[in-house]
């Protein structure tokens, strides 16, 4: 192991940091000053990481010495992990005006900065003398409220958003909170609406994510679905209907983000594409792109995680009341998936595929009932709801939901009721 006053000779020697040029912070990183102090009389050199790196050979790319570049990457382990090392991510190399290594700042996502110091006036207590924390960006919520409608033009719940100038995230919180009353595969119909409260993160004036939602009216199929975020007595948010009951319900109705569609139903007559004859098809086809999240539907127990043959890759969950669900032909599994493992309601488990017999990536879910295959598209029809709010806080309910109602109405500029 190297000591600090080795570190020090290594760290001092020619860092020239080639490949790169010495710029000033751009504005993201002046912005990033109240957080992340810079060396006084030192140079910056931001990059991006790229493809194929890893932690070591990015820091060697920037001609730090072997030793000095092992160091590192040891004293980083505690709190982060090398290999989630990300192409095209920001970093930054901070150095003084002499050549001696100072400072490596790495972009972890929207929210978090790794950030390395080397700690010129440590004791010598410890043999490798570097600062190493994950820093979390300042940023702030803006209360907002967005509309958007099913047109021909937006004929999705995430097209109808993004044609608004939303990001694709907010649509898919939508599509979780009622996803145990609208399958957003198959129900939307042309003229539906949306109507969200909620709150965008800004660092800086610049948009950077979605925080909670607060409250949200969908419109489809001539019915009205409200619903409404409430924290329980433990502190816990879960959403509720305009009468307080709870829109949980045991299973999803589907295991998929909205976009996919049915591209096969279950039947048990169907012309087989693959095998040219008639065969019964116990399951629903889901079209979507190699990779997409698969979901668990329910709270449940892995049976099996493996190959299946013609199945290929294939993940099955055991639930309350005697039911099963089966997902086929995935791409890989999710980490953790394996039999015997508790998954929760709306945990990923694996992603969509073509393993096994098929022509062309998808997801082909089963649902079986006390050992018999159902429609999964009808098993769950008519689930119970969660636990309703509680009596004693059914007051306290109503005011949130009229304060939401009421700021919605307001920031859309129309009429909207809880009646």
């Amino acid at each position: 192991m190297l000591h600090r006053r080795s570190l020090w000779i290594v760290a001092s020697g020619a860092i020239a940091l080639a490949g790169c040029q010495a710029t000033p912070p751009d504005d993201e990183g002046r912005a990033l000053r109240q957080d992340l102090r810079l060396i006084p009389d030192a140079t910056t050199v931001q990059a991006v990481v790229p493809r194929n790196a890893t932690f070591e050979s990015l820091l060697r790319q920037q001609q730090l010495a072997p030793e000095l570049a092992v160091a590192i990457v040891d004293s980083v382990r505690n709190v982060f992990n090398p290999r989630e090392l990300r192409a095209d991510q920001q970093y930054w190399v901070v150095r003084t005006l002499d050549g001696l290594f100072r400072e490596f700042r790495y972009r972890i996502n929207d929210d978090e900065l790794l950030r390395v110091i080397f700690d010129e006036d440590s004791d010598g207590s410890t043999p490798v003398p570097f600062n190493v924390e994950r820093v979390t960006l300042p940023k702030e919520y803006v209360r907002a409220a967005a509309a958007a409608r099913i047109s021909p033009g937006a004929n999705s719940l995430f097209a109808a958003f993004v044609q608004q100038g939303e990001n694709q995230l907010l649509p898919l919180q939508l599509a979780e909170i009622f996803s145990g009353e609208v399958d957003f595969n198959s129900d939307l119909q042309q003229g539906d609406t949306f109507e969200v409260l909620f709150d965008r993160a800004v660092r800086n004036g610049e948009f950077v994510g979605y925080g909670d939602l607060q409250a949200a009216i969908v419109t489809t199929g001539g019915r009205s679905l409200q619903a409404f975020r409430f924290v329980d007595v433990d502190g816990k948010p879960a959403w509720y209907d305009e009468d307080g009951q709870s829109l949980k319900r045991q299973f999803l109705k589907t295991p998929l983000p909205f976009d996919p569609r049915i591209t096969s139903g279950f039947s048990y007559n169907r012309f087989h594409p693959v095998h040219g004859r008639r065969r019964p098809h116990l399951g629903v086809d889901y079209g979507a792109p190699t990779g997409t999240r698969i979901l668990a539907v329910a709270d449940g127990v892995v049976v099996r995680a493996g190959w299946a043959g013609e199945a290929g890759r294939l993940v099955h969950l055991r639930h309350a009341g005697g039911y099963e669900t089966l997902y086929l032909h995935l791409s890989g599994f999710a980490r953790g998936v394996t039999p015997g493992t508790r998954v929760a309601q709306g945990t990923v488990i694996g992603y969509v595929g073509m393993s096994g017999t098929a022509t062309g990536p998808h997801l082909d879910y089963r649902v079986r009932k006390n050992g018999t295959y159902v429609n999964p598209v009808t098993a769950f029809a008519g689930m119970p709801a969660g636990e309703p709010i509680e009596p004693e806080r059914m007051a306290d309910f109503v005011a949130v939901r009229d304060r939401a109602l009421d700021e919605l109405r307001q920031r859309m500029g129309q009429t909207v009721s809880a009646d």
